[in-house]
């Protein structure tokens, strides 16, 4: 009876410290669907987040869970896991919480559009190092998700330069008119940002729940119940409607002075490279996509109007961030068992 209540109380630990950690991540990348559509003042920023957060809630039910399956069985290799340390084994998917989320809210501080993506798989990696050592991580699931992590911001550079040269070619003879034109096709354009987005990211915490609940028990093999899916959907509606004011400035203006043509092409870029990612099980960051669509834009313009010196403090953000939260997870994880020895 001790042990249920033990198990009962760990489980609902975890699914609160990553449907938090799911809050902070459609907090932290609210800027990424909306910066663009409010910077070219289309949509004022508060119905521009309201409607995000209602596509971020639909999205993770309509594409699959193709991304959690990768988060939550193809990075651990937790089936190898002593079923008599269970403590052990949820200790570390807890310090890869807390090190993500902490490496969010201290990037959403300093108002630097870092990865969530990064910061979840940097903190798993930091926490099972400490814990097992590298035998129980699988490094090819890991080359996996980081060609994806590099290969998808490429993709959204040279998608945004692409697409804004197709969309001048196609309205070269347009009237003045055509501005107003593309305030409205902006909207949907952010649809499907928004949506692309709820799909990849929200699965990401589904599979870290449903991997502490096989861990602990609770389910017998890894499958994602409706129950996981909605509580995720919601939470990261949730934070996205609560806004991550600081870098909706650093993408909406810093970057590149976006006009609503500009706006339109940098979403419609970054939704295909976005969902065609959740489609194959690569989890992505919103924000590399969404910041290099935004350079690709602009240097398709002018390359000397992008703000390069901006884009690279995002650049060096961009690699820092696997390692700034392993370290947090590793040493969150020591301080568990320093303070829990026997747990």
């Amino acid at each position: 009876m001790l042990i249920e209540g033990l198990i009962l109380l760990l489980a609902i630990l975890v699914v609160g410290l990553a449907l938090f950690f799911d809050y902070t991540n459609g907090f932290h990348d609210a800027a990424n669907v909306v910066a663009t559509i409010v910077a070219t003042g289309a949509m004022t920023p508060r119905k521009a987040l309201f409607m995000a957060a209602i596509c971020e809630f639909i999205g993770p039910f309509l594409f699959g869970t193709a991304v959690a399956q990768t988060i939550g069985k193809g990075i651990i290799d937790f089936s190898a896991f002593d079923p008599s340390q269970t403590g052990l084994s949820i200790s570390l998917v807890i310090a890869a919480l807390i090190g993500a989320i902490a490496w969010n809210l201290i990037t959403w501080a300093w108002g630097l559009p870092s990865s969530s993506s990064h910061a979840l798989v940097g903190g798993m990696i930091g926490a099972v190092l400490i814990a097992y050592g590298p035998d129980k991580i699988l490094w090819k699931g890991i080359l996996y998700v980081i060609s994806f992590l590099i290969l998808t911001p490429v993709l959204g550079l040279i998608f945004g330069n692409l697409v804004l040269k197709a969309t001048f070619r196609l309205s070269r003879k347009a009237p003045p008119q055509i501005s107003h034109f593309f305030n409205r096709v902006q909207i949907l354009s952010s649809v499907a940002l928004s949506l692309s987005h709820g799909a990849n990211d929200a699965q990401k915490t589904m599979g870290i729940i449903t991997m502490s609940m096989v861990i602990l028990g609770v389910f017998p093999d890894f499958h994602i119940p409706l129950w996981v899916i909605a509580s995720c959907a919601s939470a990261i509606a949730l934070g996205t409607a609560s806004g991550g004011w600081r870098i909706i400035k650093t993408l909406g203006s810093k970057i590149y002075r976006l006009r609503s043509v500009h706006a339109f092409c940098a979403q419609t870029a970054s939704a295909t490279v976005i969902l065609g990612a959740a489609l194959l099980g690569g989890p992505v960051s919103t924000t590399h996509v969404v910041s290099s669509s935004i350079m690709g834009v602009g240097a398709g313009q002018r390359v000397s109007a992008v703000r390069w010196g901006v884009a690279k403090n995002i650049i060096l953000a961009w690699f820092i961030t696997i390692p700034a939260s392993a370290i947090m997870a590793g040493l969150c994880f020591l301080l568990i068992r320093m303070a829990h020895p026997n747990f």
